[in-house]
């Protein structure tokens, strides 16, 4: 029966669906697609399905890249916990010290009870089931007060963050920029000249960091022939079709584009500018950025296991949304920067940088996107190497991927949740309205929000 509903609308519906599917890996936050109706969190659990059980699995429950089918409902409730069994990778290492321990305080928070974003009252356990989540942690001035995981999602396996991976580089990079490693007034052509004649050649590494770049690149997934198509296929990360002629990675894809408004005007958020500048990070740091985040980040936090990232054909990560990292680690990674850069007994991240993070970027720019006036969007945000950065309340800040990833962080209430969801809807809007409403309650419930 759960079959039939994803196929019997036959190729017009698997073409929408793959058009959905595909936002998530561009990452972009404002990724628009009409949506078919879809089974429910229980319906289209992976674990109950069966994906890819047997030896060799049923044709009907195979999962391949090669026709697509990665990229599909239900089956991307599977995929986003094993992108490295379909896609080559690089390993981020999480060192060899020993396992920083995450306290355990367990609250009851199933029952607890909110208005959504529709008015009606709900609960946090039917938050989570209606925003298909794979995984769930909450902190609470550091120890763990909730922990759940669902489908095929475990503790140890790492998860496809998709934009969060934008936070990561952009924490790089500000990194980079404290050392001096990195100058963020510098044009980018300093650090990569090669794109001296692309949209990039007059922009500067700031502009980069805040997403306002004047860049010719369109995520309308409806249209065959946007940027986003060469994107993905230039990078493998969706199957380039017979006879494919264009971008064969990720550098050959960023030197094709072209100059659209002005630089420095405008926020406008566009995965490019998030690949781009994980080339200029490559090159500051001399490096890989795998190797870079290893070294500066995932193997001083104590982290119990690897995260990878996607690579193209000539071995470049993918900045714009190719991470998968395990929940717990991303929940001691969020503390971390709740603490300002001080986690597992030692100054990880400088102070000065997460406060840089949390100082936000230019909220009149980040208005001229045009975001709906709803929670994680809208009124009183701007966004800052790579972060959403809130005004108001409680400073919340965070770190976003679509189809539901999350990095939360609420410092008044002292509180860091991590969630992992794989949401059919791509875009955010599908589920940060009705999230953001959950996590607010949750942080009044905990004694410091508002």
């Amino acid at each position: 029966m759960i079959r039939s509903t994803t196929t019997s609308r036959g190729d017009n519906m698997n073409k929408t669906v793959l058009a959905v599917a595909m936002a998530a890996i561009a990452g972009g936050a404002n990724a628009q697609a009409v949506a078919p109706a879809y089974p429910d969190a229980a319906a289209s659990d992976p674990a109950v399905l069966g994906w890819m059980r047997g030896s060799p699995p049923a044709p009907e429950k195979m999962i391949r890249y090669e026709d697509g089918s990665f990229l599909r409902f239900p089956q991307i409730r599977w995929t986003f916990s094993h992108v490295r069994e379909l896609r080559p990778t690089a390993a981020v290492w999480h060192g060899s010290g020993p396992v920083a321990p995450l306290p355990v305080a367990l609250t009851k928070l199933d029952d607890l009870r909110f208005d959504d974003d529709k008015g009606q009252s709900t609960t946090w356990a039917d938050m989570l089931q209606r925003t298909y989540t794979d995984g769930i942690i909450v902190l609470h001035k550091g120890s763990v007060v909730y922990e759940k995981y669902f489908g095929v999602s475990t503790p140890v396996l790492p998860h496809s963050a998709f934009s969060i991976t934008k936070s990561f580089i952009g924490l790089l990079a500000a990194m980079l920029a404290h050392e001096g490693k990195l100058d963020p007034n510098a044009p980018i052509t300093a650090y990569v000249p090669e794109v001296k004649d692309s949209a990039y050649g007059d922009a500067t590494v700031r502009q980069l960091m805040d997403m306002t770049i004047g860049v010719r690149y369109s995520e309308n997934y409806a249209d065959k022939q946007s940027e986003v198509w060469d994107y993905a296929r230039a990078g493998g990360m969706v199957p380039a079709p017979p006879g494919y002629a264009g971008p064969k990675n990720f550098y050959e894809f960023l030197r094709g584009l072209k100059k659209e408004g002005q630089h420095g005007d405008a926020f406008a958020y566009k995965t490019a500018n998030a690949e781009m500048l994980s080339w200029v990070v490559r090159r500051a740091a001399g490096k890989p950025v795998a190797e870079l985040m290893s070294e500066r980040i995932w193997s001083k936090l104590g982290a119990e296991n690897d995260g990878y990232f996607q690579v193209d054909s000539a071995g470049m990560e993918s900045g714009g949304g190719g991470l998968s990292l395990p929940l717990r680690d991303m929940a001691r990674f969020g503390e971390m920067i709740r603490l300002g850069g001080k986690f597992n007994g030692q100054q990880i991240v400088p102070q000065a940088v997460v406060d840089d993070i949390r100082k936000g970027g230019d909220p009149a720019r980040f208005a001229k996107a045009g975001y709906p006036d709803v929670p994680g969007y809208g009124k009183g945000y701007s966004y800052r190497n790579m972060w959403w950065v809130s005004h108001n309340g409680n400073g919340v800040f965070d770190a976003r991927g679509i189809h539901g990833q999350r990095i939360y962080i609420d410092p008044k209430a002292e509180m860091v949740v991590v969630k992992f969801s794989s949401h059919p809807v791509a875009s955010n809007l599908g589920n940060i309205p009705l999230t953001d409403r959950g996590f607010a309650a949750l942080a009044g419930v905990l004694g410091k929000g508002e």
